[in-house]
C-alpha cells in the first residue's frame, strides 16, 4: 500500500511539473522560429519548412491515434451523445461574439469582426476568403488574429486544465484542435479529451468556410 501511495504521487509529480515545462517549450520554441527564421536562416530554407512540418504533424497524429486506439478504456469512456456536439456549437458563439465585442471597441463593422472571428483559428482559408471576398485588408487582420489564436492557444492551454477544467481547454484552439493544438491539449489535458477536442475541431473547420461568406454579407 505504501509502494502503491508513493508510485501515485510520483506520477502525479511528474505530471504536473509536464504541464508547468509545457508553456515555456512552446513559448520558447516559437520565439526561437522567429528569430532564427529572421535572422539566422537563409530564405531557401523556407521551401523545405512546408512538407516537414506537414510529414511531422500527420506523424505526430498517427502516435497519438495509435497511443489512443490501444487504451480501448479511454474509447470506451469517451461520451459520444449530445453534449459532445455541443462543444464546437458552444465554441462558434462564443468566438464570433467575442470578436463582435473587440471589433466594436475598436470600431469594425459587426459584419468585418464577425467574419474575422468565424475563422475559428484557421488563419489559411479565412485570411484568403475575406481577400477574395472583401478586401485584402480584412484578410490581412483575419490572417493574423487567426494565427495569434492558434499561437495562444498553444502557450495557454495547461494554465486553462489547471483553472478552468480539461474540456473548457477545447475551446482556445477553435479548429485547430483537430491537428496542431491536439498534440499539446493530449499532454495538457489528457487522452479523454482527445476524441472530444478532434470532433470540435473537425466540425469548426467545417463550419468555417460555411460561416464566413454569410456574415460577411450581414
Amino acid at each position: 500500500m505504501v509502494s502503491f501511495e508513493f508510485s501515485k504521487s510520483s506520477f502525479t509529480h511528474r505530471t504536473k511539473k509536464k504541464r508547468r515545462t509545457l508553456p515555456i517549450l512552446v513559448g520558447t520554441s516559437v520565439i526561437g522560429g522567429i528569430v532564427g527564421g529572421y535572422y539566422i536562416l537563409p530564405t531557401s530554407v523556407f521551401s523545405y519548412l512546408q512538407p516537414i512540418t506537414t510529414y511531422a504533424l500527420a506523424l505526430l497524429l498517427l502516435a497519438i491515434g495509435i497511443d489512443l486506439g490501444m487504451k480501448k478504456e479511454t474509447l470506451k469512456e469517451t461520451p459520444f451523445y449530445f453534449l459532445v456536439l455541443t462543444i464546437p456549437f458552444l465554441i462558434a458563439v462564443g468566438s464570433i461574439v467575442g470578436a463582435v465585442i473587440a471589433g466594436r471597441v475598436f470600431g469594425m463593422p459587426l459584419n468585418e469582426a464577425a467574419a474575422v472571428g468565424a475563422g475559428f483559428g484557421w488563419y489559411s482559408l479565412s485570411g484568403i476568403l475575406l481577400t477574395e471576398l472583401y478586401s485584402v485588408d480584412l484578410g490581412l487582420l483575419a490572417f493574423l488574429s487567426n494565427l495569434m489564436r492558434e499561437l495562444i492557444a498553444m502557450v495557454i492551454c495547461p494554465f486553462v486544465v489547471k483553472y478552468m477544467g480539461k474540456v473548457v481547454s477545447i475551446a482556445p484552439g477553435g479548429a485547430t484542435t483537430m491537428d496542431v493544438t491536439l498534440p499539446i491539449i493530449k499532454e495538457s489535458a489528457g487522452e479523454e479529451v482527445v476524441i472530444p477536442a478532434f470532433i470540435s475541431g473537425a466540425v469548426l473547420t467545417a463550419l468555417v468556410p460555411l460561416l464566413i461568406p454569410v456574415l460577411i454579407e450581414l
